[in-house]
């Protein structure tokens, strides 16, 4: 009993959600996707948001949380369930380890699928540069680049400090949308830049600048491999 409080007594943060019950598979495949493509974590079913304990059937919960697991997840989400007592109202605790099978997906009522991240307390849908950077970290591969005039220009944006958007940096790099997706994947996954998500979308910053100034001291137009 006292275990269950100290977890709840953290609250809701990056490794932990509430849930009073689950009464969508679908939305809660989110939650289950999020963590397994970013840090792992649990879910607490049978506590509200404020911390109160409500309680459950944990077998009920339990298939809901199977059945999102393995019909609404793409790969498919292992996990762990523990059950808990609090004043005799039963947690079900739900663990979920970090994947080595990222991104999952999970999925829509119109039948498409999405990814999801866990930033803080908040279930976010991955874009389309972090789809490319799962996909580099997975192969432990990246294409090379060149290193022209419009990165040059993109980075020296970033050594002054600003937070760029996707559209901005599209402008300075004058490339596709695709293509601005994977040098900006390629960038985070060699730790050169990082992505910051706000409430008002993902921007773009300078993370090692001694990366950076690597590659700046080699030729313009020179082929780039960094793993």
């Amino acid at each position: 009993m006292s275990f269950i409080i100290e977890m709840i007594a953290e609250g809701e943060h990056q490794q932990q959600d509430f849930k009073m019950r689950i009464e969508d598979t679908r939305k809660i495949a989110r939650t289950l996707v999020a963590f397994a493509n970013t840090d792992g974590g649990r879910l607490l079913i049978g506590v509200k948001d404020n911390g109160a304990v409500c309680g459950v059937v944990p077998e009920e919960e339990f298939y809901m949380i199977q059945a999102a697991a393995e019909m609404h997840c793409k790969p498919t989400i292992s996990f762990k369930t523990q059950v808990w007592k609090s004043n005799y109202l039963s947690v079900l605790e739900v663990q979920i380890e970090k994947s080595l099978r990222a991104p999952h997906f999970a999925a829509n009522e119109d039948g498409t699928w999405d990814a999801y991240q866990r930033q803080e307390d908040r279930n976010i849908k991955a874009n389309g540069v972090l789809l490319k950077v799962w996909q580099y970290q997975s192969t432990e591969q990246t294409p090379d680049f060149e290193y022209t005039h419009p990165i040059r220009k993109l980075f020296q944006a970033l050594r002054n400090g600003e937070h760029l958007g996707f559209r901005s940096v599209s402008r300075i790099l004058r490339l596709s949308r695709e293509k601005t997706e994977n040098i900006l994947a390629q960038l985070v996954v060699w730790d050169i830049v990082k992505m910051d998500f706000t409430d008002t979308g993902c921007f773009y910053a300078m993370k090692d600048g001694n990366k950076m100034q690597a590659i700046e001291d080699s030729p313009i137009d020179a082929p780039r491999r960094m793993i």
